[in-house]
C-alpha cells in the first residue's frame, strides 16, 4: 500500500553559504513512513534543537530538504501539480504551537473556522456550514454559543487551541502534525487538549504526528514513538516500553529529567563528559558520544546503526550491537499497528 506521507532519507542543513562558515544538520538522512490506515498516533519527542520542527516543516511542505525526498501518496511534493497539492492541503494539516499567534485580532473566531470551507468547497449553503462548523467545536469540547461570535481575546488560551484542532478537523483531513500543541497551554488545560487530539484518531479516523519536547505527554497520547537526537533517530518503537524501560542513554537522560514530587531527589542533574566522550566528534561518530555515560571507544570512529532490540523496539547505539542491525526505512517494521479494537483508542 503506498503511504500517505512519506520521509526518505531527508537531510536539512541550515547555514554553510558563501559567508557562513557554520552550519547545522537539523535533520539527518531521516525517512519515515505514515500510511492512512490503520490511524495511529506517532510522537517525534526531542530537546531543543533536536529538529522536531524542521522535520514538521519538511513533512509540510514549508520547506524543502538538501537531500532526499517528501513524498505524498507516492510523489515527491516538488513535483505536485496544482491540484494534488490541493488534495495534500486538505489530508495534510497542522496545528501550530501558539494559539496567540495563529489568529487575526480584527476577525471573530468564526473567520479561522469558515474559511478552510470556501476553500475546499465544503459546504453548499451557509446553513450546511454553520451545521460542520457547530459538529467539529463539540467534537472538540466546546459550546458552539460561547464559542462563536467572539474575538479571539475574548477566549482563553485553551479555548483558542481547541478551535484550531477544530478548524483542521473541519476538512476531514488524513493527518494532522501538531507541533507542540500544549506547550503554551496551562497545565490545567493540557489534558483536554490532548483528549481532543485523541479524539481525532478514535472517532473520526485521523492519523497524527505529535511533536513534543514532553516524554510524559507523549507517553499519554501516542501509540509510537521517535526520539530524535541532532536530527538523527536515538531510539523508536512502541511508546510504553520506551517510556517505562528506556534503552539509549539519552531516552534514558530524558526520563531522568522528568520532575517527580521530592525536593530531595537529585533529578534533571547531568554528568559532565567522560574522558572518552571528551574527544568525541558528531560528524564522524555517534552524536550523543560526548553527553553518553556509556560511551566506549568504537562511538568515536563511526555512527550506530539503529538496532532492533525488540519485536517493538530499535535503538541507535552500540551497546545493543549483537542485534540485527535496521535502516531508517525499516522504523516501520518495529511500529504498532494499532485497530479500531485498540485499548488505545478508547
Amino acid at each position: 500500500m503506498t503511504p500517505l506521507l512519506e520521509a526518505r532519507h531527508v537531510t536539512k542543513i541550515f547555514g554553510g553559504g558563501l559567508f557562513q562558515r557554520n552550519r547545522t544538520v537539523a535533520l539527518d538522512d531521516f525517512s519515515l513512513r505514515i500510511d492512512a490506515d490503520p490511524p495511529m498516533i506517532t510522537a517525534v519527542v526531542g530537546e531543543s534543537g533536536s529538529g522536531k520542527t524542521t522535520l514538521a516543516r519538511l513533512l509540510l511542505g514549508m520547506t524543502e530538504p538538501h537531500s532526499g525526498e517528501i513524498r505524498y501518496l507516492g510523489n515527491d511534493l516538488r513535483a505536485l501539480s496544482r491540484q494534488e497539492w490541493r488534495a495534500f492541503r486538505r489530508d495534510v494539516q497542522v496545528i501550530f504551537q501558539d494559539p496567540y499567534e495563529v489568529y487575526n485580532p480584527f476577525y471573530k473566531v468564526d473567520h479561522v473556522l469558515s474559511t478552510p470551507l470556501v476553500k475546499f468547497g465544503l459546504a453548499r449553503s451557509r446553513s450546511q456550514a454553520r451545521e460542520l462548523i457547530v459538529e467539529a467545536l463539540q467534537a472538540v469540547g466546546l459550546r458552539p454559543d460561547e464559542t462563536l461570535g467572539r474575538y479571539p481575546h475574548q477566549l482563553s488560551g485553551g479555548q483558542r487551541q481547541r478551535v484550531m484542532v477544530a478548524r483542521a478537523l473541519l476538512v476531514r483531513p488524513r493527518l494532522i502534525i501538531a507541533d507542540e500543541p500544549v506547550s503554551m497551554v496551562d497545565a490545567s488545560l493540557r489534558a483536554t487538549i490532548l483528549d481532543s487530539l485523541r479524539t481525532l484518531t478514535r472517532d473520526f479516523g485521523v492519523s497524527l504526528i505529535y511533536i513534543t519536547h514532553d516524554l510524559i505527554t507523549a507517553y499519554q497520547i501516542s501509540h509510537n514513538i521517535i526520539v530524535l537526537y541532532r536530527g538523527v533517530v536515538a531510539e523508536a518503537g512502541s511508546a510504553e516500553p520506551i517510556v517505562q524501560q528506556p534503552q539509549h542513554p539519552y531516552t534514558r537522560l530524558l526520563v531522568g529529567s522528568i520532575p517527580v514530587p521530592d525536593p530531595d531527589d537529585g533529578w534533571g542533574q547531568e554528568p559532565g563528559p567522560s574522558e572518552i566522550g571528551r574527544r568525541a566528534n558528531p560528524i564522524t561518530g555517534c552524536p550523543f558520544a560526548e553527553r553518553c555515560p556509556s560511551v566506549m571507544e568504537m562511538c568515536l570512529g563511526k555512527r550506530p546503526p539503529l538496532y532492533q532490540t525488540d519485536r517493538h523496539r530499535t535503538a541507535a547505539c552500540f551497546l545493543y550491537r549483537e542485534a540485527p542491525a535496521l535502516t531508517d526505512e525499516q522504523l516501520d517494521e518495529v511500529f504498532i499497528k494499532p485497530t479500531v479494537t485498540d485499548p488505545a483508542l478508547a
